[in-house]
């Protein structure tokens, strides 16, 4: 039998996960502290709609999709896990270190899977690149640097360093395979306390140096991951169509006389098999759960990205 899912939070992101896992022929069920917004995508999509209290104790789920305000995935991971339900939960894991150690914790403790939202992760081109970078292509990796920018969203808890970095500095976590020794920020905040723009500036074991920038006050949309190597270097940028999202750049650089020379050479556009990130994520959820194996993007990956947000946060008055 298929697991049987069911999805808490009916929001935005929500609903897309309620589409993806009905397409995937699991969805069970869905909840939201709104019963009609329940009640309405359960009719939409032929499933049960179970109130957010009932939904942990329910015997015919067999995990669940957290899709909520931050501030509620650790204690609701922590609920379903110790009611034996396996758990997808949505970036960020938690809004402390502590509470997202918590969760894990219970995760061992009950035998029961934690698998965090990261799905950039997921995303072909993604893979690809890592896969370059694995094999040697690139060389040694000498700098990583990240641009997420665009209009909005505006959230009443999360500024742009928390709503939009764990994307990327779980990309970044994957790629250089440790945490960083060193991390700054900088933000600035032009609607209210909250940060609009953010920067993170990061120093890995080895000299590896990489930054960070996201902002929700741009405007112009940039989805860029730039991977710097001694041999090559490589571009994710997911605003371009398929053809033309992982670009590999072979620029040549070297001493000479006592001057720096350098040649330039036209991208390489790396073939890309297309495929939708939040279905490939939600297949590898279903396959953790029937196998019992390590989700790809796990809870101590996670702890490590609230790490990373909590060094480089800026209070603003």
């Amino acid at each position: 039998m298929k697991p049987r899912i069911a999805v808490l939070g009916c929001g935005y992101w929500g609903s897309n996960h309620i589409r993806t896992l009905k397409s995937l022929g699991v969805l069970a069920a869905v909840s939201d502290a709104n019963e009609a917004r329940a009640e309405g995508f359960a009719s939409e999509h032929d499933c049960v709609a179970i109130s957010p209290e009932a939904l942990f104790e329910h015997a015919g789920i067999d995990a669940i999709v957290l899709a909520l305000p931050p501030q509620f995935h650790a204690e609701y991971a922590i609920r379903a896990m110790r009611s034996g339900k396996d758990v997808l939960v949505e970036k960020p894991i938690a809004l402390t270190v502590d509470d997202a150690q918590r969760a894990v914790a219970v995760a061992r403790e009950t035998g029961r899977i934690i698998m965090v939202g990261h799905v950039l992760r997921f995303h072909p081109a993604f893979e690809k690149l890592k896969e370059l970078i694995d094999k040697g292509d690139l060389g040694e990796i000498r700098y990583i640097h990240s641009h997420r920018l665009g209009l909005g969203k505006f959230h009443t808890e999360n500024d742009a360093l928390w709503d939009l970095a764990p994307h990327d500095l779980s990309m970044i976590l994957a790629l250089t395979g440790v945490a960083p020794e060193e991390v700054r920020g900088e933000g600035a905040a032009l609607l209210d306390h909250l940060s609009d723009f953010a920067h993170l500036h990061m120093r890995f074991p080895g000299g590896l140096r990489s930054h960070l920038f996201t902002s929700r006050l741009n405007p112009y949309r940039e989805r860029r991951l730039t991977v710097v190597g001694d041999k090559a270097m490589a571009v994710f940028d997911d605003v371009e169509p398929w053809g033309r999202k992982l670009a590999v750049y072979r620029h040549a650089v070297w001493h000479d006389s006592g001057h720096w020379a350098f040649t330039t050479n036209e991208p390489t556009y790396v073939d890309v098999e297309e495929g939708m990130p939040l279905t490939r994520e939600l297949q590898h959820f279903l396959d953790c759960i029937e196998t019992r194996g390590e989700p790809r993007t796990t809870g101590e990956e996670a702890i490590e990205v609230l790490r990373i947000l909590t060094a480089g946060s800026v209070t603003h008055g």
